[in-house]
């Protein structure tokens, strides 16, 4: 089985690549490999390559990831060593649900309805319930 790639340039951030989706995750650690990075260069870059007009769509996908692959950890105390691996379980999941929502509402925008006739005016208009008759007052 081949070992995933971890690599980190922060002067790439700029770009929509690799390197930008780990600074937003967080997930820059890349000294100690899989031991303090939780993601493969290889898996962002297949969510990426998934989505490739949606950037939040592949960050979503990867945050699903994490809180599926670290929901089991548990916070551990040895002597006086205390690991809170819980906390950064929590984390990805308020980033997951918040990123959840802000997609979900921008792919329900009203959909645009017309009669398919070319050259009428779409069924629904701006002002259509306005009484000309009426007057103005």
């Amino acid at each position: 089985m081949a070992k995933g790639a971890y690599t980190y340039n922060p002067e790439n951030v700029r770009e929509a690549g690799k390197d930008r989706m780990r600074f937003e995750l967080g997930d820059v650690m890349v000294e100690g490999l899989s031991d303090t990075t939780a993601l493969t260069d290889e898996e962002i870059q297949a969510a990426i390559n998934t989505y490739p007009k949606s950037w939040k769509r592949a960050k979503l996908m990867l945050l699903e990831s994490l809180c599926r692959r670290f929901a089991y950890e548990v916070n551990t105390k040895t002597g006086p060593l205390t690991l809170e691996l819980q906390e950064r379980a929590k984390l990805w999941h308020a980033d997951y649900d918040k990123l959840k929502k802000e997609v979900s509402a921008e792919s329900c925008s009203v959909p645009h309805f017309s009669n398919g006739v070319v050259g009428k005016p779409p069924y629904f208009y701006a002002g259509m319930q306005q009484n000309e008759r009426a007057g103005n007052g």
